[in-house]
């Protein structure tokens, strides 16, 4: 990411106004995408579609039902809530016919919850799916085999410090007419997570689907800063899809039937809260704005117009030390971040909220004088840097490209070992480790791990053919440490290609089994992902 001091940020006026006028998006590509059991069907060019006709629509919130009581604390209740997992048919543009999804609470993003840190909820999952899955299984995949029903979930609570049996461990999966009730202590701190399907094998097919929402948690110290808030904090969820010329969901896949996997989908047209190319009204006043990326391989950089002031107050797991004034914003998926976008300066005018790839939405700053009483404190809370001196052990892992057969696709490793080898990584909870993930390839791999947060300490240019040549590392270039917006808490990293990435994560929560993997899905869904167990201490 670009990170500018606000008089470093003038220089970039005029390449960022003249890139956000010519509102990029892609030209459709040649090829044809499918869906299972539909017909190659040219795709959607989202030019031909007219801009900016639809307002940006924001998540229902998530209502409890009642109370039930807290598991293994008796004489304690604790919110109730029961979200249904089915199919619906959903408007993406005005002018387009409803696509059919997969929805968590009748929406996508689905429902999203309100919470409080320390205050616990259960939640029924419930799988009201059709028994046919409509894209296109890859039987050949671990996990995905035939013998398995075409149709199954499990929800994962991204960023949640859960216990493991309300983790959605990926066999833990479960089919149409079964539900899960999931107990989240929310014993973390303030922070914008997000809940997602995480079945093995069709993980990628589940939430390119739809199967994704928002899960909030908030506390007091939050709200005695007087951030923007209510209708002035807007959830912004980006992801990218394939579209038929008729409005439906596509997804692409190889020309081997046998082996339909592809090793990236980069869809062709842009949503913003599940609208294609919205509009956002907003008042001449300060907003906060909390940004999830979504996709299942694209990068996002985005942009304002370069006189639009931006700072970043917060990450994957909460609020930052202090502002950080920005210019772009890299996100790769699963990373999130929270910004606070004053737009008092201007009134009556039209702003586009742009990546270099696609125009994604119009924000629409209304005429009107307001008072505004929300602040952007110099100052956020304290995070404390973690000495490295507190690691009890560095583990040194790999991130790994590997070709299955002379046909069949490439598959994605983490230290040349498949999802069904012995378990490698057993820390201990309560200590704290580092963990350097060495990339073998030019891709970049969002690395998330489930259960923990942790922060980043470096990156490093290292010589990757000369290490799998020889096992000898050798770095081409200085350590460089995390940028600005990134010295927060986080739960994904982005590990840049031929590149050791080190972070450093205090093992906290709950003892038990859990998995880390590359957040590209296409990635993940191919053995990119592999479990670990927190060890309790003397166990």
């Amino acid at each position: 990411m670009e990170i500018h001091s606000l008089t470093t940020r003038r220089k970039f006026i005029c390449q960022s106004a003249i890139a956000a006028a010519a509102a990029i998006v892609p030209r459709a590509f040649a090829h044809t995408v499918r869906g299972q059991g539909r017909s190659a069907i040219p795709t959607l060019d989202p030019n031909s579609l007219a801009r900016f006709v639809d307002p940006l629509p924001l998540p229902a919130i998530a209502q409890p039902q009642g109370d039930r009581a807290a598991p293994g604390k008796p004489g304690e209740r604790l919110p109730f809530y029961r979200v249904p997992i089915r199919a619906i048919a959903s408007k993406l543009h005005r002018d387009l016919p409803a696509t059919p999804l997969w929805s968590y609470g009748g929406s996508v993003p689905g429902v999203m919850f309100e919470t409080q840190s320390d205050q616990g909820l259960l939640v029924e999952w419930v799988n009201d799916l059709p028994p046919k899955h409509f894209l296109p299984i890859d039987y050949s995949l671990h996990g995905a085999g035939r013998s398995n029903p075409e149709v199954r979930g499990v929800v994962h609570l991204h960023g949640a410090k859960a216990p493991p049996e309300s983790d959605g461990y990926p066999e833990d999966w479960y089919v149409p007419g079964q539900s899960r009730t999931y107990y989240y202590p929310n014993q973390q701190e303030p922070a914008l997570l997000w809940y997602h399907d995480h079945a093995m094998g069709i993980t990628r097919l589940n939430i390119y689907a739809g199967l994704l929402g928002l899960y909030v948690i908030r506390n007091q110290a939050e709200r005695e800063l007087q951030l923007p808030d209510g209708k002035y904090e807007v959830p912004i969820v980006l992801f990218d899809r394939h579209l038929g010329r008729d409005g439906q969901l596509n997804y692409p896949a190889s020309a081997d039937p046998e082996h339909p996997w592809m090793p990236e989908v980069l869809g062709e047209v842009p949503l913003v809260n599940g609208k294609i190319f919205p509009y956002l009204e907003v008042e001449p006043r300060k907003y906060r704005l909390r940004v999830l990326n979504a996709s299942n391989g694209r990068k996002y950089r985005m942009s304002l117009p370069a006189d639009v002031e931006v700072h970043q107050i917060g990450t994957d797991q909460g609020l930052l030390p202090a502002p950080v004034a920005i210019t772009h914003l890299l996100l790769a998926p699963a990373e999130r971040a929270d910004l606070v976008i004053d737009f008092a300066p201007h009134r009556g005018r039209r702003i586009l909220f742009s990546d270099d790839a696609f125009t994604l939405m119009e924000i629409r700053v209304s005429a009107s004088q307001v008072s505004d009483t929300s602040e952007l404190p110099p100052t956020l809370r304290p995070v404390p840097r973690i000495a490295e001196s507190a690691a009890v052990k560095t583990r040194f892992v790999t991130l790994d490209e590997v070709k299955k057969g002379v046909s069949a696709s490439n598959g994605m490793l983490l230290n040349k070992m498949h999802w069904d080898m012995p378990i490698t990584e057993k820390p201990v909870l309560g200590t704290t480790e580092i963990w350097e993930l060495a990339n073998l390839t030019d891709d970049v791999h969002p690395i998330h791990l489930h259960l923990v947060r942790f922060q980043i300490l470096d990156r490093r240019q290292f010589d990757a053919f000369q290490y799998m040549s020889t096992g000898t590392l050798r770095y081409r270039s200085a350590a460089t440490p995390p940028d600005a917006n990134e010295m927060g808490w986080k739960d994904t990293v982005r590990v840049n290609g031929q590149t050791v990435t080190r972070i450093i994560v205090p093992f906290e929560g709950y003892a038990g089994r859990y998995v880390w993997h590359c957040h590209n899905l296409e990635h993940e869904d191919n053995e990119m992902m592999r479990p670990y167990e927190v060890v309790a201490a003397g166990g």
